[in-house]
């Protein structure tokens, strides 16, 4: 029997909804099954069975004939199931009705004054199902309150049971909206899904990718102490993977091999545990195409996923475009992505962004620079770390140079006691030492381009694009100078990046001037470094691009903080200046773990309230007495935002594999999620107004919006792109200096 879509039209002897209970019996059984590892497979197939019950308004079913009207009917299945809850269930019926009231449109708020929220439309809904309806769908079971308990338990303290319950909303939000897309495709006989890959299980492929990961670490072995004392951190951290799943952190200092430590840990951990997917985490883009690559080249191309592309749809859409128009759900065995992809998918309303999160339950999840989480934001994060591995069966390893105190600091920090992986961080730091830190003094650009001509291979790192490009343009005259920052597309970076290493391969002149990005993991190394003033994790961080492999040992490389003159340091860093200097007056060695702790306990206790500054935790609020939830998703997804600027992704089509991605797009058989990942690497982001002015001026243009809505932004000007330095979107006199950058 035919399924019924809005897309679908009845044949005039057929009564439209006969066919309904089709489709809502496969998503239900579909959600329940992704739910499974959530622990609510029962409130799930209740979400299924009842998110498209509005289908049964005659005023749907005029729709289908062709009559043009538009009909809400997301409200329907969540007010009818809200006015059946019994007393004793009200917490998990109105956890189901935020899920179907999201389906299509997002989650909402609880009780706002906007006329989307839970209890706003539950107020104005008017009852005007056929009656059918009652004989088609059974009723929901009686004990989803004991499905949830089972899940909750005693296991979340009373403080945190708002959060929890607000993460489980998520978890069957998540598995709704994933299993109403994959029938959706059924029904269609999509010809390649959002995801168009048949994704393995990670069981299947656990045992070969173990084995590839062995031969590849034996090929690694070599002489020298820095190799040696990598093979003995990779053992005792594999030697640690029996160990019960939970919260774990690894700190290594820079130079270590801590990501192929944590990527060997996450492989014995799954096997021994049971665990469904690995993610690793990067907090930024400079780096992931380079970590993603040799996964692949280890693990195998068709077990990793790379996705950190900022390309989204933030629009309600049915039936075809909702499966052209559909990004990732992560169902591959590796999944390698950013900071920004990971925490505000677990924090977004909408469905597009939200389908991957039921995926995320039973994963080992490795933070790599989990020291680079938005102090803002660290609160709300680290609870939702918490959460996930006490009730979703999650292992989270916070993998870092600088491990953060977050177990001893923070006001509600992590349970980490005996849970580190590396062997003891302390004896590893003075091991792994390679680099002495001193402070310069202020330097403006004279004098840093004075100091970079007195070396042949020297790199300065900078707070701010401005700053950088002003530098380079200042320096561009000598031989050997490289500018780096997210002004040039990742592709572009990679390019860059081989030819400044191997130019310090061979010895040639290479300087490079670079923003932040160069910190997080970047495989360069040079004899020497200046570090504009920034927090101590940062400067720690610069100083593992210096001497990285021992090259210089015995002697030290160099690292100088300077006070750069005439450039105003960030807001975010600005009271990190501060901090790092009271550890300059007390510790001689700021490497050390002593120093490093001492640093983000300082940090910690001056932000206090700070850490959760959106205040994110007071929006998932329970009424224990009345028994009600007060969960606030849109909000939420409207104030968290990692990257505060809000900025929006320019595809520059200059390579041939950006090229061909681009002319993709004129074909409707090609879902957005495929060609998202394919672009990923040619984007640079923009300030919004910067955006809308490219818009306006003719500089760029959406690419096919009529297929793709306004997800593919495209530079038309290539004359705004430079080779040496990236996109110049302010240099056009249409733009002038209203979007100044970071």
């Amino acid at each position: 029997m035919e399924k019924f879509f809005a897309h679908s039209r009845p044949s005039d002897d057929q009564r439209p909804w006969q066919s309904l209970p089709g489709h809502l019996e496969l998503v239900a059984k579909g959600a329940a099954d992704r739910a499974a590892l959530s622990g609510l497979p029962k409130m799930a197939f209740v979400a299924g069975q009842f998110h498209d019950l509005g289908k049964y308004d005659p005023a749907f079913q005029r729709k289908l004939a062709g009559e043009e009207n538009r009909v809400n009917h997301s409200t329907a299945g969540a007010v009818v199931l809200l006015n059946s809850a019994p007393p004793s269930e009200q917490i998990p019926y109105e956890m189901i009705s935020y899920a179907i009231l999201g389906h299509h449109a997002g989650l909402p708020d609880c009780n706002t004054s906007d006329n989307s929220s839970l209890w706003r439309r539950h107020e104005t809904y008017r009852n005007v199902l056929h009656p059918e309806w009652q004989q088609q769908i059974a009723g929901p079971p009686g004990d989803l309150g004991a499905e949830l308990l089972a899940l909750i338990g005693t296991r979340a303290t009373a403080e945190h049971l708002g959060f929890d319950l607000a993460v489980a909303t998520r978890m069957l939000f998540s598995a709704l909206v994933d299993a109403d897309y994959r029938d959706t495709e059924a029904f269609y006989a999509w010809p390649d899904a959002p995801n168009d890959r048949n994704w393995p299980r990670l069981a299947q492929v656990l045992p070969q990718m173990s084995v590839a990961f062995d031969a590849h670490m034996a090929g690694l072995s070599g002489a020298g102490s820095v190799n040696r004392l990598r093979h003995d951190i990779l053992a005792h951290v594999r030697g640690k993977a029996a160990m019960p799943p939970g919260l774990f952190t690894l700190t290594v200092p820079t130079g270590g091999g801590k990501t192929l430590a944590s990527l060997g840990f996450a492989l014995d951990h799954a096997r021994l545990h049971g665990h469904g997917r690995i993610i690793y985490a990067i907090p930024f883009t400079s780096i992931i195409d380079q970590t993603a690559a040799i996964f692949r080249s280890i693990l195998g191309d068709g077990n990793v996923l790379e996705h950190h592309s900022s390309i989204e749809d933030d629009k309600d859409h049915e039936g075809r475009d909702k499966l052209r128009l559909a990004m990732e759900d992560w169902a591959a065995p590796v999944v390698v992505t950013t900071n920004v992809q990971l925490f505000e998918s677990l924090f977004a309303a909408r469905p597009g962004r939200a389908r991957k999160l039921h995926s995320i339950a039973g994963s080992v999840i490795i933070l790599d620079e989990a020291q680079t989480i938005p102090r803002p934001l660290l609160l709300p994060c680290l609870r939702m770390l918490d959460t996930l591995a006490r009730l979703f069966g999650c292992s989270i390893v916070l993998c870092t140079a600088t491990q953060p105190a977050v177990g001893e600091s923070l006001k509600g920090g992590l349970a980490l006691a005996g849970r580190e992986l590396a062997p003891d961080p302390a004896d590893l730091a003075r091991r792994l030492k390679r680099v002495k830190i001193g402070h310069a003094g202020v330097m403006d650009n004279a004098a840093l381009v004075a100091a970079l001509r007195c070396v042949d291979q020297g790199l300065v790192v900078v707070n701010s694009r401005v700053h950088a490009l002003d530098l380079w343009n200042d320096a561009k005259g000598m031989d050997g100078v490289f500018h780096l920052s997210t002004r040039q597309y990742a592709a572009h970076r990679r390019r860059m990046l081989a030819v400044i290493r191997q130019r310090l391969k061979d010895g040639l002149p290479c300087r490079v001037i670079s923003t932040s990005l160069i910190e997080a993991g970047v495989d360069v190394s040079f004899p020497q470094a200046w570090r504009a003033e920034a927090g101590l994790d940062q400067i720690v961080q610069a100083a593992g691009r210096v001497n990285r492999n021992g090259e210089m040992l015995p002697d030290l490389g160099q690292v100088s903080v300077f006070t750069p003159d005439g450039y105003t340091p960030p807001a975010e860093i600005r009271g990190l200046i501060g901090d790092m200097a009271r550890m300059r007056d007390r510790f001689d060695d700021l490497q050390s773990p002593e120093a490093i702790q001492s640093y983000f306990s300082e940090v910690y206790w001056r932000l206090d309230a700070g850490l959760d500054a959106k205040k994110i935790m007071a929006d998932f609020t329970v009424d224990i007495r009345k028994n009600r939830t007060n969960f606030n998703f849109r909000s939420v997804a409207e104030k968290f935002r990692m990257i505060e600027s809000g900025m929006l992704p320019v595809i520059i089509p200059r390579d041939a594999a950006a090229k061909e991605a681009v002319k993709q797009l004129g074909f409707a058989q090609i879902p957005s999620g495929r060609i998202a990942r394919a672009l990923q690497t040619h984007l640079v982001t923009v300030p919004p107004k910067a955006r809308a002015r490219m818009l306006a001026c003719g500089k760029g243009a959406f690419v096919r919006p009529d297929l793709r809505a306004d997800q593919f932004f495209v530079l038309t000007d290539m004359e705004l792109y430079h080779e040496d330095t990236g996109l110049h979107w302010e240099d056009a006199e249409y733009l002038g200096t209203e979007a100044g950058i970071i």
